[in-house]
């Protein structure tokens, strides 16, 4: 199985089983609207790969810190587990 694959596969497994358990919505999509982090990086991992969508989905989780910084900034919700790595250790930086 190669490293497309892999990802696409754990992704569906988390979107499928993990996300609905863990009582938060991505910051991302519920700042901005639209794709969670989850849906949007699974497209640029069908587009491009793991490798080649490497910078993407930096920027994907840096865009998520931003939405998570500016929903706490403005009290507009409660942010308390709304990034969604926040309480889920990455092995990556998110901003």
């Amino acid at each position: 199985m190669n490293t497309t694959t892999l990802a696409l596969r754990s992704i569906r497994g988390y979107q499928r089983y993990l996300s609905p358990l863990k009582g938060f919505r991505c910051a991302h999509a519920a700042y901005h609207g639209g794709l969670s982090c989850s849906a949007a990086i699974s497209r640029i991992v069908e587009a491009r790969g793991v490798l080649g969508g490497w910078p993407d989905i930096q920027a994907q989780f840096a865009a998520c810190r931003a939405a998570h910084d500016a929903l706490r900034a403005s009290a507009r919700v409660d942010t308390r587990g709304v990034f969604c790595c926040g309480p889920i250790p990455i092995p990556f930086r998110c901003g």
